[in-house]
């Protein structure tokens, strides 16, 4: 079949798990991929036909997202990124014709499909919050906040062919058309062997949260720090703490072989560390509900801690509990990506089918446009 596949580029989580998906793909099928920001980078390194395209991004000081300067930011890039991805809907749609399309909650190509009465495969993690139901107990404290992103999500792409969720929770489904599937894992983590060092890897996305090192000295922690200094060339040693560069095999070894990990509540780092049974203290980004769920639920099933902000209570909560949440992760089993990869190829085979049973009855509308999930 020839797919459309978007990715959307704010959170490097959804590139990393498209590249798993895609180098399945396109072993059996011709594909061609949109993808902004830094997810457009890190794909067309590895894959040929990865188109770049404008979309929105969000900007963060300390641990939070500032709302107005996230407004005026993409205010600004939209007055050359929309141009740019008109030219791009009419080239694709000139030269390439898909006949489906998957999307990693990347809206360029979910319109593409619905403007065409192409079938739309939604593939991601963050539609958990508007297809499945929650425990009031786990989101007392979060009602306002968890209604507002719900909403927002079940407008972003709604009926869709299919909606695949990648989780290591498992709420109950709430709507039709829905299926939880485990986390998609990068070969580099499947391949990993889990071992117990001493120090903390410690990962943030936002630069700006200067008080996190002050935290981490005063505790006398050893800790491998990514992310708050990212124009590094080499190894920066400050006390306890080892500021490295980025490098996937690098960042890999210092997983694997973690005491534990302190990050936000992003998706990805979080189902890599409960794969590798690693504890977590997950301290989410501020005014990102998203990653507020995914603690939550860490918490809730005991391979982890979460925390509004990181202080030195927080920590040594967290330090002192680390052999309780071993305990309840080393449950937790997956058998790498085979179901989740197995229920994407289920899904591109009932749209092949329908079309089949579309060419044999062609004044028959495009049924995806009927069904409501």
């Amino acid at each position: 079949m020839r797919i459309l596949y978007g990715v959307v580029g704010e959170g490097m989580g959804h590139a990393t798990r498209s590249r798993v998906v895609l180098e399945e793909l396109v072993k059996e099928h011709e594909v061609q991929v949109v993808a902004s920001g830094r997810a457009h980078e890190y794909l067309a390194a590895r894959f040929p036909d990865v188109h770049r395209i404008w979309g929105l991004t969000i900007h963060y000081e300390g641990n939070a997202i500032r709302r107005i300067p996230t407004v005026l930011r993409n205010l600004r890039g939209a007055v050359g990124g929309w141009p740019r991805n008109v030219w791009k809907y009419f080239e694709l749609l000139a030269s390439f014709h898909p006949e489906v399309v998957i999307s990693d909650f990347e809206s360029f190509s979910y319109y593409f499909g619905k403007s065409h009465r192409i079938p739309v495969i939604d593939l991601d993690n963050i539609h958990v919050i508007s297809k499945c139901a929650h425990s009031p107990a786990l989101l007392r404290g979060h009602e306002r906040d968890f209604r507002l992103i719900r909403s927002v999500v079940a407008a972003k792409l709604p009926r869709c062919f299919h909606y695949v969720i990648p989780t290591f929770f498992h709420p109950p489904v709430r709507s039709r058309r829905t299926t939880l599937v485990p986390p998609v894992l990068r070969p580099e983590i499947l391949a990993a062997h889990s071992e117990r060092g001493e120090h903390l890897l410690v990962y943030q996305t936002a630069t700006t949260n200067v008080g996190l090192a002050a935290t981490l000295q005063r505790l006398g922690v050893p800790a491998r720090v990514y992310g708050l200094r990212r124009d590094l060339k080499e190894d920066v040693v400050e006390g306890h703490l080892t500021y490295r560069p980025f490098s996937e095999a690098g960042f890999v070894e210092d997983l694997r072989t973690a005491r534990a990990v302190v990050a936000g509540g992003g998706f990805t780092l979080l189902s890599e560390a409960v794969f590798l049974h690693k504890p977590i203290l997950s301290v989410p980004v501020e005014r990102q509900f998203e990653q507020v769920l995914n603690a939550l639920y860490l918490q809730d099933l005991g391979y982890g801690a979460y925390a509004r902000r990181l202080d030195a209570p927080a920590l040594e909560a967290f330090l002192a509990a680390i052999p309780r949440y071993q305990e309840a992760l080393a449950s937790y089993a997956q058998d790498g990506n085979a179901v989740a990869l197995a229920t994407v190829k289920e899904q591109l085979a009932l749209v092949a089918e329908r079309r089949t049973r579309r060419r044999r009855s062609p004044g028959r509308e495009d049924g995806s446009r009927a069904r409501v999930s």
